[in-house]
C-alpha cells in the first residue's frame, strides 16, 4: 500500500468537545487516506528522521488489545525499520500513541472524564473506534494519537485500521505480501472512525481442509493446532471479522490443542461450530468420545452427557452455540425423525445451556442453521426461541435458498447467512481455485442484507488459500455493504489490488482478477471436460482458451515489472490461478482436437495427443512452482485433486484424460482441418447491458451489474425488497429494438443467473412479449429444487445458468422491439437470444451479434443506487 498520497480534505463538519483544537473537530469520511509520507499542518509525526512514537496502552485493559498494540509495534517496524517503545506505564514524551478500550484502560477513561476525548459516538457501541490527536492529553504528554475503542475489538480493529494505512496487508502473512518501506509517517489528526460493523458477527469456515491445509499445517507446525490458528485469528481480526468454525475433518479444535480455545479467547475471535456440530462439540469427538448411536430416539443420555460436556468446556468465552441436530457425518436424519423430535433435542439443549452457564439460556448467543433438508422442517412449521438466530443457507453453490419474509415480526436473535465459496457435495465438489466472482457475491448478499439477514454472514472458505481476495469482499462487505455499491465492485478489486502491490498496476490487475473468477464460473475447474465447449459452434472452445490465454499474457507481463519482494505474493495471488486455469482450459481444448481429429483419421491425431500429456504436465509442475515460493512456505497448499473426475467427489490422484492415437499408416489423406462449423439459422443475440432503454416505474429501477455472468454483465431490478409488478403498460422493462430477417415463428432463450427462489413462494418470474403482443409470464423455478439428484437443479449450479424459453410470433422481417418485463425481484437477466428454430449446440450460447441500437441508451433511465 502507498502511503505517500493526496490528503482528502478535511470536512467542515464541527464537532466540538473540550478544549481539542479546531483540526481535530472535523470527522474524517470513512475511506479517507490518513496517513501520508508528508507532513501537513497539525499531522501526528508517528515517524520521522529515524524516531518513531511509543506505545502506551493501561495494564488493565483486554489481553487481547495488549496483544494486537504489540501487533502495531511490530507494523511501524515492518514499515520504518525502527521498533517503538511499548509499555504499560505512565505515558511520557512530546508525542505519543495512546491505546485503550472505553471502560477499561485507565488512559482512556481519563481523557474521557478530563473532558479531552468526546466517547458520545463510540461508547456503548458494537465494535466501534474512534481515532483522533489529542493535544496535551495529561501531564509530560504534548500530543497523543488515540485510539479508543467501545469494545475489546473496537480497539483492535481502529489499532489494524492504523496498521494498513501505515502499508501493512492483513495478507502480508498468508499472502506474503511486503511492505513498502518508508522513513516518514504522518497521521492527519481529525477524528476518523469507520462506525459500527452493519453485520453484527462476521467469519470463516474452515472445511474440506484435506489434503491441502491439512498436509501444509502437519509439515509447517506438526497439525490443524494452535500454532497455525494464531495466525488465521490475526488475518480475521485484520480484515475485521470476528468470527470462526474451524478445521473439521478429522479434526477437534478444543480437544487436539487445548490452548486453542484459550488463544481464540485471547486474541478476541468468537468461535463456533458448523451446522451439525451442537453445543461447540466437533463431530470427530463424537467417534473418540461418544458412547452408542448418533440418535437421540434411543440414546437421549449419552448425548446429553456429551453436549454438557462442551458447555462445561466452554466456561465463559465468547461463542455462538449451535443447537439442533443432523444425522451421523452431516447426513439427514432419519425418515423417522419429526418436528416434535427436534423440538424437543432444542429445548434439552437449552436447558443444558442454561445449567452449565450459570445463566438465562438466550443470554448465550445461539444459533439454528437451516441446512437443506433442515429448512424443510422450518418450512413445515418446526419453531425454535426466538432469541435463537435462525442460519439461513445457500445451496452451496452461491445461490440463497431462503430469506425472512418482508414485514414479519423481527426475531429478538435476528437471521445470518451461511455461504460457500468451496463445497463438497453433488452436483461435484469444487475445491480447488477461486471460482467465486464478486458481482455475484455481491448480489446474493445484498439480497441478505435488504431482506434483514444481518445478524451472522460466515462463508465456507475450504483451506483459506486461494480465497484471499473473496474472502476480502466477504468481511469488508459485511462491515458495510452501503460502501460498496453494485456498480463499485470493480473499484473495490482494484483498491484490494493496491494494497498488495501498489497503485502503479491496480486497474490492470483488478480486472484480470476479475476476469479469471468469473471465467472459472463459467464452468468450475472440477466440472471441465473436453465436451463443454463446443468445437464446431461459434469457435466456443477456441474463444475460451484464447480469453484464458490472453489473460495469462497480461498477468505474466505485470510480473516482469512488479518489484521482486512482491514476486511470491503475485504469485499467489494472480500469476499461478490464471496460469493453473488457462493451462487447464488448454488441456481439455487440446483433448477435444484430438479426439475429433481421430474420429476423421487426421495427421495431426498424435500430435495432439502429446500436446495434451504435456499440458496434463505442465498442472504438475504449475502446481510445484506454487509449492516453491516463499521458500516453499506454502507446500501442499495446492494438493487438491481436479482432472478426473468420474462422480461427484474428487479423484484420489488427477488422471489425464484419455487421449487418442493413430497407428502409422492410418492417417486418411486430405483430411486434415479444423472442425467444421454449422450452418445457422438467422438470430439475434443481446447482451442483456445491450438494451435500447430501460423503463422504470415508480421506485423501482433497472441497473447494471458489471461483469456478472458468463460473458458481459447483467441487469436487474432495484430495490430487491420491492413488491411483485404486472407485466405490461408502463410496468417496468428492458426494451430491445432488434431486426429479423424473415416473419414467423421465433423462440425467445433468457439465460439467468442461477438464482434461487429466495421468497419460498411458486418460484420466481419475468416476462416476455415482442412489439405490442400480450406479455408471457415465464417462471424460473418450474421443477427446479435445490438438492441433489435434482436434475434441472444440478444442471443450473453446474452451467451457471438458468435458461427459460417462450414461443412468439412475428407477422414481418425488420425491425421490432423485444420487451424483457420485470414480474418479481432478484430476477438477473444476462443474455437474450431470438431465432426462428432451434441453434446448434453451445455452452455459453450464440455470442452477441446485436447491441440494440436504434434509438440511444438513456443513462436517465437507468436505476442510479
Amino acid at each position: 500500500m502507498k502511503t505517500i498520497s493526496f490528503r482528502v480534505l478535511l470536512l467542515p463538519l464541527a464537532v466540538l468537545f473540550g478544549t481539542v483544537n479546531a483540526l481535530a473537530q472535523t470527522t474524517l469520511p470513512v475511506g479517507a487516506t490518513t496517513v501520508s509520507a508528508k507532513k501537513s499542518k497539525g499531522d501526528f509525526t508517528l515517524a520521522a528522521a529515524g524516531k518513531v512514537a511509543p506505545i502506551y496502552a493501561s495494564a488493565g485493559d483486554w489481553p487481547s488489545v495488549l496483544r494486537a498494540a504489540k501487533d502495531l509495534q511490530a507494523d511501524v517496524q515492518r514499515v520504518t525499520k525502527v521498533s517503538p517503545a511499548f509499555a504499560t506505564t505512565k505515558p511520557a514524551g512530546a508525542e505519543v500513541v495512546l491505546i485503550g478500550t472505553i471502560g477499561k484502560s485507565l488512559l482512556i477513561d481519563q481523557l474521557i472524564k478530563d473532558k479531552k476525548l468526546d466517547a458520545k459516538a463510540v461508547a456503548g457501541r458494537w465494535e466501534t473506534f474512534v481515532r483522533q490527536v489529542v493535544e496535551k492529553p495529561m501531564p509530560g504528554v504534548e500530543r497523543a494519537l488515540v485510539i479508543a475503542g467501545s469494545d475489546k475489538r473496537g480497539t483492535i480493529y481502529g489499532i489494524y485500521d492504523l496498521s494498513q494505512q501505515i502499508g501493512v496487508s492483513p495478507w502480508y502473512w498468508w499472502a506474503d505480501v511486503p511492505v513498502k518501506p518508508q522513513s516518514a509517517l504522518y497521521v492527519a489528526s481529525a477524528r476518523y472512525t469507520l462506525g459500527e460493523p452493519k453485520v453484527k458477527y462476521r467469519g470463516i469456515f474452515i472445511n474440506d481442509e484435506a489434503p491441502a491445509l491439512q498436509g501444509w499445517s502437519q509439515e509447517k507446525f506438526g497439525g490443524v493446532n494452535s500454532k497455525m490458528y494464531t495466525h488465521m485469528f490475526e488475518l480475521i481480526l485484520r480484515l475485521k471479522g470476528n468470527y470462526l468454525w474451524p478445521a473439521m475433518w478429522g479434526n477437534m479444535f478444543n480437544v487436539d490443542a487445548p490452548q486453542n480455545p484459550v488463544l481464540a479467547d485471547e486474541y478476541g475471535i468468537v468461535m463456533g461450530t458448523s451446522h451439525h456440530e451442537p453445543l461447540t462439540r466437533a463431530h470427530e469427538e463424537w467417534k473418540h468420545a461418544g458412547k452408542g448411536a448418533w440418535n437421540y430416539q434411543t440414546n437421549a443420555a449419552a448425548l446429553q452427557e456429551f453436549w454438557r460436556g462442551g458447555m462445561k468446556r466452554m466456561g465463559t468465552r465468547e461463542n455462538i452455540v449451535s443447537v439442533g441436530m443432523r444425522g451421523d457425518g452431516d447426513e439427514p436424519m432419519s425418515e423417522g425423525s419429526n418436528i416434535a423430535l427436534l423440538e424437543k433435542i432444542v429445548a434439552d439443549q437449552r436447558k443444558i445451556i442454561a445449567e452449565e452457564t450459570g445463566k438465562p439460556t438466550e443470554q448465550t448467543p445461539q444459533l439454528w442453521a437451516l441446512y437443506k433438508e433442515v429448512q424443510d422442517y422450518y418450512d413445515k412449521g418446526m419453531r425454535v426461541p426466538d432469541d435463537v438466530t435462525l442460519l439461513l443457507c445457500d445451496d452451496n453453490w452461491g445461490n440463497i435458498r431462503k430469506l425472512p419474509k418482508l414485514g414479519e415480526k423481527p426475531r429478538k436473535g435476528g437471521y445470518g447467512i451461511y455461504y460457500h465459496f468451496d463445497y463438497v457435495g453433488g452436483p461435484r465438489n469444487y475445491k480447488w481455485l477461486n471460482t467465486n466472482p464478486l458481482p455475484r457475491i455481491w448480489e446474493q448478499m445484498h439480497l441478505a442484507k435488504e431482506y434483514g439477514a444481518n445478524q451472522i454472514w460466515i462463508v465456507n472458505v475450504g483451506d483459506l488459500k486461494p480465497m484471499e481476495l473473496p474472502i476480502s469482499f466477504f468481511l469488508d462487505y459485511a462491515w458495510d455493504p452501503d460502501r460498496i455499491p453494485a456498480t463499485g465492485v470493480a473499484a473495490y478489486t482494484q483498491r484490494w489490488a493496491a494494497q498488495q502491490f501498489g497503485p502503479a498496476y491496480a486497474t490492470e490487475l483488478g480486472d484480470i482478477l476479475a476476469k479469471y473468477a468469473k471465467y472459472n464460473a463459467r464452468r468450475k475447474p472440477e466440472l471441465l471436460s473436453p465436451e463443454t465447449y463446443s468445437l464446431t459452434n461459434f469457435g466456443e472452445w477456441e474463444t475460451v482458451v484464447a480469453d484464458y490465454n490472453q489473460l495469462l499474457a497480461r498477468a505474466e507481463a505485470i510480473n516482469q515489472k512488479v518489484p521482486a519482494a512482491s514476486r511470491d505474493a503475485y504469485y499467489q495471488l494472480v500469476l499461478h490461478p490464471v496460469q493453473a486455469s488457462a493451462n487447464l482450459n488448454e488441456l481439455y481444448y487440446t483433448v477435444a482436437l484430438n479426439r475429433d481429429a481421430a474420429q476423421k483419421g487426421q495427421a495431426t491425431t498424435n500430435v495432439l495427443a502429446e500436446k495434451a500429456r504435456a499440458l496434463f504436465a505442465k498442472d504438475a509442475e504449475i502446481r510445484n512452482r506454487y509449492h516453491a515460493v516463499a521458500g516453499g512456505k506454502w507446500n501442499h497448499m495446492m494438493d487438491q485433486t481436479h482432472i478426473g473426475y468420474t462422480y461427484w467427489q474428487q479423484p484420489p490422484v488427477d488422471k489425464m484424460p484419455e487421449v487418442l492415437t493413430l497407428p502409422a499408416g492410418a492417417v486418411v489423406a486430405g483430411t486434415v482441418s479444423t472442425p467444421a462449423a454449422i450452418t445457422l439459422a438467422p438470430y439475434v443475440s443481446l447482451e442483456a447491458e445491450h438494451y435500447t432503454q430501460a423503463v422504470n416505474a415508480g421506485p423501482i429501477t433497472w441497473q447494471r451489474l458489471p461483469d456478472l455472468g458468463r460473458t458481459l454483465g447483467a441487469v436487474t431490478t432495484f430495490p430487491v425488497t420491492a413488491a411483485s409488478t404486472t407485466p405490461g403498460g408502463g410496468s417496468p422493462h428492458l426494451e430491445y429494438r432488434i431486426s429479423l430477417t424473415q416473419p414467423g415463428a421465433m423462440t425467445v432463450s433468457a439465460y439467468l443467473a442461477p438464482t434461487l427462489d429466495f421468497t419460498n413462494t411458486s418460484g420466481l418470474r419475468y416476462a416476455v412479449s415482442i412489439d405490442d403482443e400480450a406479455p408471457q409470464l415465464i417462471n424460473l423455478h418450474t421443477g427446479l429444487n435445490p438438492d441433489n439428484g435434482n436434475r434441472p437443479w444440478e444442471k443450473a449450479v453446474a452451467d451457471n445458468i438458468i435458461i427459460k424459453t417462450s414461443q412468439h410470433n412475428v407477422a414481418t422481417a425488420g425491425i421490432h422491439v423485444l420487451k424483457f418485463w420485470r414480474v418479481d425481484p432478484g430476477v438477473v437477466l444476462e443474455k437474450l437470444v431470438v431465432s426462428p428454430s432451434s441453434l446448434p449446440a453451445s455452452y455459453l450460447g450464440p455470442p452477441a451479434n446485436s447491441t440494440s441500437r436504434g434509438k440511444e441508451r438513456s443513462s436517465k433511465s437507468l436505476g442510479q443506487r
